[in-house]
């Protein structure tokens, strides 16, 4: 049997049966090297990006010690952003699948306190939640940790970067001394190593290498001379790749929205992600560029650790990252599932030892490469091929995806293949439809009905 074989390990049955039908059959190097700890209880920091498996390292762990019939909190999974707490639930109920009459919370902020309040009172068996809504139930009373027997930190380094050090202590004082703490995170700097000696006993610690190489990623390096040229820089990289999908990282927030503000007026489809924005707008903006009808992400490291992206053609670093192994993470965005992706990084003279140091860090020479050409500038921005329709009626109006197609696609409609991805939040829906087609499907939900009744519904221009 081979070591790697997910029916290696000594899981239930039940588990084992339910990763098959998933289609999970291999382990990956994060989930073979860490699970066998795992499940022999003992505490773990796992160092590995995004994409690796190891939610699913965690989530098999937790949900092989939890008992059903206990109907308390047995595990508390704690995420920086609300984004990837949902990712990270949703993975949980999918390997849970067999387990019966097993309850998965989110404690997230951005939503309704008193729901949450509600869910509480009727229990759950596992919490996946962010430090901060986390610790005000706590707080109130209206979670109580005494039962937990597992913490998980994941994404253990933006957590930390984000400000949540006190809200982390605060937490863990709420617990159980005696329990497991699993801790995942795509760097390892010296406020983990701190964090973990005052929390974790004698933890195996499993590092992970990077798993995209030279051959899927092209990385460059753009030489620019301060920060006019480099916005002139930027606008030519992306007029000479085209990409349908690029992040542009931005090391603070204030950058982000300049960024994209000045993208915006040379006509670039961009927006901007970073952690001073309200919760409705991150949704819509993240709706946005995963639908295709938003071709450029600004945003800082934080602001995108754990998003679920799919497909990226580019990544360009506005900056050279501060810490190293970030600029591992941001490339490693591209280049996925066997697609080439390529990387480009503006420096300045300033940036050189940084260059010297990265080239260091990740044992290669970084291809410098002059700007394109300047002619390039004369040429229109390219446009989405997608826009976003957003209607004032979601899962709590009955909404469903079934209606909103039929409603477009309907006599003197749309054709179906104008219909991209729908997103149907609790009181709003996003639908994304063909440029060229974005008024017809605007007049057709507007002057049409669904559930038998009008919504409001506008377009999201980029």
């Amino acid at each position: 049997m081979s070591q790697t074989a997910f029916s290696s390990l000594k899981l239930n049955p039940d588990l084992l049966k339910n990763i098959s039908s998933l289609g999970y059959q291999a382990m990956t190097p994060i989930q073979a090297q860490s699970l066998p700890h795992i499940l022999a209880g003992k505490d773990i920091i796992a160092q590995g990006q995004t994409g690796s498996g190891k939610t699913a390292a965690f989530s098999l762990g937790l949900l092989e010690k939890l008992d059903v019939k206990r109907f308390r909190v047995q595990s508390l999974v704690l995420c920086p952003t609300r984004e990837l707490a949902d990712q990270v639930a949703k993975e949980v109920r999918r390997l849970a699948r067999t387990i019966h009459n097993i309850k998965v919370l989110t404690l997230c902020g951005g939503m309704p306190f008193g729901a949450q309040v509600g869910s509480l009172e009727h229990g759950a068996h596992v919490i996946v939640g962010t430090p901060g809504r986390v610790e005000d139930h706590l707080r109130r009373g209206t979670l109580k940790l005494d039962n937990v027997t597992t913490l998980v930190l994941d994404e253990a380094d933006r957590m930390l970067d984000m400000g949540f050090q006190e809200a982390l202590d605060a937490i863990i004082g709420y617990m159980p001394s005696q329990r497991q703490t699993l801790l995942f995170s795509a760097t390892f700097p010296e406020q983990i190593k701190s964090i973990a000696k005052r929390i974790m006993l004698e933890p195996v610690v499993v590092q992970v290498a990077s798993s995209h190489d030279n051959s899927s990623i092209q990385q460059y390096l753009y030489k620019v001379d301060g920060d006019v040229d480099r916005l002139t820089a930027l606008r030519l990289l992306l007029l000479q790749h085209h990409p349908e999908s690029v992040v542009v990282f931005c090391n603070t927030k204030l950058e982000t929205e300049q960024v994209a503000d000045e993208l915006r007026r040379h006509d670039f489809s961009a927006v901007a992600l970073n952690g001073d924005m309200e919760q409705r707008d991150r949704d819509q903006t993240l709706i946005r560029f995963a639908n295709k009808s938003a071709s450029i992400l600004v945003a800082t490291d934080v602001a995108a650790r754990g998003l679920d992206i799919e497909a990226l053609d580019a990544v360009i670093n506005y900056h050279i990252a501060r810490e190293l192994e970030v600029h591992v993470h941001r490339i490693g965005r591209t280049g996925r599932a066997g697609s080439k992706g390529i990387a480009c990084t503006l420096f300045d003279e300033k940036d050189a030892y940084r260059v010297a140091r990265l080239e260091a860090f990740i044992g290669q020479t970084i291809e410098v490469k002059p700007l394109p050409a300047f002619s390039l500038l004369q040429q229109p921005a390219q446009k989405p091929l997608m826009t976003t329709l957003q209607i004032d009626g979601g899962k709590k109006q009955k909404v469903r995806p079934g209606d909103i197609l039929g409603a477009l696609t309907g006599a003197n409609g749309i054709a179906g293949a104008q219909v991209g991805k729908i997103h149907i939040s609790d009181n709003v829906a996003y639908v994304a439809v063909s440029r060229e087609a974005a008024k017809t499907a605007l007049k057709k939900l507007q002057q049409g009905k669904l559930k038998g009744r009008s919504f409001r519904v506008r377009l999201l221009w980029a």
